[in-house]
């Protein structure tokens, strides 16, 4: 009799990480000193235009959430809800004079405030 272990699957999701934006995780994650955490994306009623990204670091995995590893222990984590709204989106990390921090471009959105935080 064979004692193994069956994996849960996972379910993925359709949101991108850029090569910059994953250093930039990288380098946090190596801040805080935590080996745990993952990179979360969620959409929630508010702001301007109607929903609102949130953008935070998790060390919860919750029924239903979708999880891609970009290399070295980065992942980005989408709750189920939020997965419809976020297929095919992109975070990257910009780092110039005039902006620093990340950003999300999202086809599915079909406006947004100038803020640039939420969108409809």
């Amino acid at each position: 009799m064979s004692n193994t272990l069956i994996a849960e699957e996972t379910k993925a999701h359709g949101v991108d990480l850029t090569a910059a934006a994953a250093d930039k995780v990288r380098a946090l994650l190596v801040q805080e000193g935590r080996d745990d955490l993952r990179l979360r994306l969620a959409v929630q009623p508010g702001g301007c235009s109607g929903l609102i990204y949130q953008l935070y670091f998790d060390e919860r995995m919750l029924d239903g959430d979708g999880v891609v590893e970009f290399g070295d222990g980065v992942e980005v984590v989408v709750d189920k809800m939020s997965q419809p709204y976020l297929d095919g989106a992109s975070i990257d990390f910009e780092d110039t004079i005039q902006k620093q921090g990340f950003t999300i471009d999202n086809p599915n959105a079909s406006g947004s405030c100038a803020c640039g935080d939420s969108f409809h």
